[in-house]
């Protein structure tokens, strides 16, 4: 019986930001253009002026450095980073805006550490319940750490797009998109669709929601994003819910469900109300010894006009009895 043998994989050494020793681009381009100048006039007085032809031979040479020096100018604006590497090695970051001079040698790449707003979703999830909603938010991000940016990852504003997403749709499946609907899927004795790690007899839903939840539901967002721009370097200041909403195919379902779960509600507080009132009634009319005179079937028969009367939601038509109960 073979045996695989899998060699572990080299330890990777994460990039350190390190200041660069740019050079003043000003010098710099005073020296180009003196080599240059002084490089064409010894061309002339060696080919045209047919004076010494040592000058002329040195010519090509000091023009091809000059060349080179002024290669090295760069110009770098306010919030903008020059990350330069040297034969495949990371030499390392100009952050200073000005005009600089680089070893013309160096692959040099400009990235900006300008605010950027990035708009992720709206995106179709299951929420913690499993109804699926359309979620979506703002995120306010800026490079950091240039040297990370460019060189964890093969495009940051593509990963930052990625895990944008991700981190959203996984607050969006932790949490509830309402109480109500939370309540209901624990007394009907679901199971979350998120958290996989719980144990199988935990029936616990996000106290949270996704509507309700405000500063709670945008902290726990951010938290989430920035632990997944740490490793390239990107600073994530704002991250909020731009777009939450039911998906269209249940839409119509919830609104008529929340439309009758607030009609039970305004009528519970209704008949809650009445039964004090009838309560308060009969208090009033045992305070005055007036209840003495009715017997438990009268009583009954007010009570019951009462509730009709405080819990009805049309105008009372009174009708006058001019016999007696029994008749």
């Amino acid at each position: 019986m073979s045996a695989t043998i899998i060699s572990a994989l080299p330890a990777r050494t994460a990039f350190v930001d390190r200041k660069l020793s740019a050079g003043n681009g000003y010098v710099m381009l005073g020296i180009g253009l003196a080599l240059i100048a002084v490089s064409c006039w010894l061309a002339y007085t060696g080919f045209v002026a047919g004076q010494s032809l040592v000058g002329a031979w040195i010519a090509p040479p000091a023009i091809i450095f000059a060349i080179a020096i002024l290669k090295g100018l760069v110009v770098l604006q306010p919030n903008e980073s020059l990350v330069c590497l040297l034969f495949g090695s990371y030499v390392g970051t100009e952050h200073r805006p000005g005009f600089w001079w680089i070893n013309p040698f160096n692959s040099k790449r400009k990235i900006s550490r300008r605010l950027e707003t990035l708009e992720s979703g709206p995106l179709k999830v299951n929420d913690a319940v499993g109804n699926p909603i359309d979620v979506g938010a703002v995120i306010v991000w800026r490079v950091e750490d240039a040297a990370k940016a460019l060189l964890e990852v093969g495009s940051y504003a593509n990963y930052v797009k990625a895990q944008s997403e991700t981190a959203l749709r996984r607050l969006a499946s932790e949490h509830p998109y309402d109480l109500v609907e939370a309540e209901e899927a624990v007394r009907q004795g679901e199971r979350p669709t998120s958290g996989t790690e719980k144990p199988e007899n935990d029936h616990t839903l996000s106290t949270v929601s996704l509507r309700d939840g405000g500063d709670a539901v945008i902290e726990a967002l951010l938290h989430e994003i920035r632990t997944r721009m740490e490793p390239i370097g990107v600073s994530v200041l704002e991250a909020r819910i731009s777009h939450l909403a039911y998906s269209s195919e249940i839409a119509g379902a919830m609104l008529r469900k929340q439309a009758a779960s607030a009609v039970v509600a305004a009528r519970r507080m209704v008949v809650k109300g009445a039964v004090s009132i009838v309560e308060d009634a009969l208090s009033e009319l045992d305070k005055k010894k007036l209840s003495d005179a009715l017997d438990p079937e009268r009583k009954a028969a007010m009570i019951s006009n009462l509730l009709v009367v405080l819990v009805g939601d049309r105008e009372v038509t009174p009708v006058i009895n001019t016999g007696t109960l029994y008749s």
